[in-house]
């Protein structure tokens, strides 16, 4: 997956992040390279990106625009929210001032080893 300005569109990354999936080991015979179901939330819903995931082979699990909240994508969403308010708590994280991308990604890396670490240290 490729780092971009964070006034783009997310859908932009839609086709590289599933081109960038690696596979999955651990069953006998070979290796997994989708996932089953993809999902989404309202900024998504386009027949245009539906037909892509079923051409691979992806069921979309797209929240639709104009319905009332409830679908249930919400429980799956708040993983994701959470987790990037963890990462908002490291202050250099919060704005990007880094030019270089892979020394933000450096950045990232230590901020995921630093949250799973904390984690870790509640569990013992």
């Amino acid at each position: 997956m490729s780092l971009t300005g964070g006034n783009r569109n997310g859908v932009t990354q839609l086709e590289p992040m599933l081109d960038k999936i690696p596979a999955v080991a651990g069953q006998v015979g070979r290796p997994r390279r989708r996932p089953d179901a993809l999902l989404a939330d309202r900024g998504y819903d386009h027949d245009k990106y539906r037909r892509l995931l079923w051409r691979r082979g992806i069921r979309p699990v797209i929240a639709k625009r104009g319905e009332p909240h409830g679908t249930g994508l919400g429980i799956f969403r708040y993983v994701v929210e959470r987790t990037i308010a963890w990462l908002h708590g490291f202050r250099r994280l919060r704005i990007r001032w880094e030019r270089h991308d892979d020394i933000h990604e450096a950045f990232l890396g230590l901020a995921v080893c630093l949250i799973t670490h904390r984690h870790v240290q509640r569990l013992c």
